[in-house]
């Protein structure tokens, strides 16, 4: 999940969004990047809490100079989507330095459902792709003070709307949510004695987002505004660091990264109409890491069968309020030749809760017992136990890979083969998804039956509001269960699977011919206890199906790319019927032509021709009895259909 993978800016966090924790990568503008890293294994012996499932860190351009003004038209044609995306990016650079300003305003219509012959039974109007408009901007300094130290200073400043609606039978709710973010990254680099350097650095980051619900009544007409809900995030954090050598080993030097630092998040969550707080609580660590590379045999030792032998570890403690983590993880690179690689790795990875899972309002209701199951009184009564929990420990995941690389010196054919398995432990979710409690085994650990009054007392004591569904008064003699449905550590994961990817090229006439392609196979369980029998999640309705995969050629002569690519997804399962449904199986081309530096008054144009889902491929389908509900699965199927770009850029 999005809440498990570690996005950094140029090596930076960035400040959470909403309430999941998650952060919008799509808000940097893509023309001032240059390159995007991807650690894809458990990190957190190196950068602390949210790389369980990997980080990506976007590494913006350093030197760029000149301006690039770019627009993107595209359009769905079965309708919707009608996208806009215009850029501008400029740059110069000077003897110690330079700077490069990014900006960006996009935005698309919704897709509704009746816009889709599959979808036209819903009620309207219900969105299947959600409006929006973005505009963010960017800038990245770096400025040299003397032959020592260097300065970096990266900021980033966005606001994006997005609309969307749910209807049913009687109403629609059009929601229009607005998000502000910021995030200021300042760092100084200062290069010490014997090949050391010191880095000095931080990041501040807000992001707030509001959310508007209306309610349309299809009777009347009348369209009543329900309510004003903010989700607010800031962050903070500092980090000093040092990286160098040493000593020397046969293979190389052998180096040491080191760091300490500090993390600072809060979170409110605020009913505005009300007036009424939902969530409020911040979250604070400090910590510290070491990592070490060990390169034993390197290629100009010229040991036969042992191209190349380094050895890494790293290790990581984080000291929060939630608790001290200690995060390990080793890894060896092994080269028998210059051809082939093996590498492995096995760590440790965290997650802290997140802060809307603390401090999110608790709540208790008194229901009639005959809410959760039979065999009680008519009078006997249950109270239901909700919202956060101050005392969630950090989700856990031990971590180990293994990979096989060939890639000879003296072909143009490249193959790696991974396999990487993910024991993720103590899950924090609410554990009660059912009505049906009483006497099930499933939930006998969150049930507390025949509570003394005293255990009623604490539980109402800890709670900060009260509903009353029984028609009486509270009588704790008639209580027969406290069920605690609140924010727990109860669920474990485990995740593995196999990646393959590859690619070749050939010169073919005048210009140059690619193929390349990549497959994954994905298996994931779920248990909600440790004494409980693990479930699919992989290929189920709403989650990541089992294979995926993509597979095209890519042909280059001059300035002119063309390229085709298939995409490939097995079909999922409805586990209310056990019924799996179709692949999926689409197709995307593109033209491009560059005109390159001498084309005279069109020098330095780009002009590109982009079509995905060329042959219209419609999600495949599942029976659901709803009119309100897609009946498509949205996490692995798009609602697009063929989808029309045409993109200009000019650089001078």
């Amino acid at each position: 999940g999005p809440d498990a993978t570690l996005t950094l800016l140029n090596g930076r966090r960035m400040s959470y969004g909403g309430y999941a924790q998650a952060v919008d990568i799509s808000t940097i503008p893509v023309e001032a990047v240059e390159r995007l890293e991807i650690v894809p294994d458990g990190a957190s012996a190196i950068y602390g809490s949210d790389a369980v499932g990997g980080v990506a860190n976007v590494i913006l351009r350093r030197d760029f100079d000149g301006l690039t003004v770019g627009g993107r038209y595209g359009n769905a044609t079965e309708g919707g989507l009608l996208t806009r995306e215009y850029t501008a990016t400029a740059g110069t650079t000077w003897a110690s330095g330079g700077l490069l300003v990014a900006g960006k305003k996009s935005s698309n219509d919704p897709i509704y459902s009746d816009q889709r012959d599959y979808t036209r039974s819903m009620y309207r109007t219900s969105t299947l792709w959600q409006g929006n408009d973005l505009r963010s901007g960017l800038v990245s300094l770096h400025q040299s003070l003397g032959d020592a130290v260097e300065l970096h200073l990266d900021a980033l400043r966005s606001d994006r709307k997005i609309h969307t609606a749910l209807a049913y039978a009687s109403a629609f709710y059009p929601d229009e949510a607005k998000t502000d973010t910021t995030l200021i990254a300042p760092s100084l680099d200062v290069l010490l004695p014997y090949d050391w350097t010191l880095t000095l650095g931080g990041a501040v980051g807000k992001d707030e987002t509001s959310i508007a619900e209306s309610t349309v009544d299809r009777a009347l007409g009348a369209i009543t505004a329900e309510g004003l809900t903010s989700y607010r995030n800031k962050s903070l954090n500092y980090e000093v660091g040092a990286e160098g050598p040493l000593f020397t080993l046969p293979g190389g030097e052998a180096r040491l990264a080191t760091g300490a630092g500090y993390r600072y998040n809060s979170f409110q969550n605020l009913n505005i109409s009300s007036n009424k707080i939902d969530a409020n609580g911040d979250q604070r660590s400090r910590f510290a890491y070491a990592e070490l590379s060990l390169p034993l045999v390197g290629p100009q030792q010229g040991i036969s069968g042992v191209e190349q032998l380094s050895l890494t570890g790293a290790v990581r403690t984080e000291d929060g309020d939630y608790g001290t983590v200690t995060t390990p993880k080793v890894g060896v690179i092994y080269s028998p030749s210059t051809a082939v690689s093996l590498k492995a790795s096995w760590g440790k990875s965290f997650k802290a809760p997140t802060l809307l899972q603390r401090y999110s309002t608790q709540m208790a209701i008194y229901y009639p017992a005959a809410t959760f199951g039979t065999g009680y009184a008519a009078d006997a009564t249950a109270l239901w136990l909700s919202g956060g929990n101050a005392d969630l420990r950090p989700e856990r995941a031990r971590t180990r890979s293994a990979s096989l690389a060939f890639h000879p010196e003296v072909s143009s054919l490249e193959a790696e083969l991974t396999w990487f398995d993910i024991d993720y432990t103590e899950r924090v979710l609410q554990p009660i998804t059912t009505y049906d409690v009483f006497g099930n085994p499933l939930y006998t650990k969150f049930v507390d039956y025949d509570p003394a009054a005293e255990a009623q007392a604490e539980a109402l004591a800890n709670t900060s509001n009260f509903y009353n569904y029984v028609g009486a008064p509270y009588d704790a003699s008639k209580v027969v269960a406290i069920i605690d449905g609140r924010y727990v550590n109860a669920s474990r994961q485990r995740i593995k699977g196999i990646d393959l990817s590859g690619s070749y090229w050939f010169d073919l006439g005048m210009g140059r011919l690619t193929v390349r392609g990549s497959t994954s196979r994905l298996d994931s369980t779920q248990a909600l206890t440790a004494t409980q029998r693990p479930s699919d999640l992989a290929g189920t309705l709403s989650h990541p199906a089992k294979t995926s995969g993509r597979l095209g050629a890519i042909w280059n002569q001059g300035g002119f790319t063309a390229s085709v690519f298939g995409n490939y997804k097995s079909g999922v399962t409805n586990t209310a019927d056990g019924r799996k449904g179709s692949s999926f199986t689409t197709f995307d081309s593109t033209l491009r032509y560059d005109t390159g530096e001498s084309g005279g008054s069109f020098a330095n144009v780009t002009f590109e021709f982009a079509v995905q889902n060329l042959l219209d491929r419609a999600p495949p389908l599942y029976a659901v009895n709803s009119f309100t509900y897609t009946p498509y699965d949205s996490t692995n199927y798009s609602a697009m259909g063929r989808f029309l770009s045409l993109s200009l850029s000019k650089h001078w």
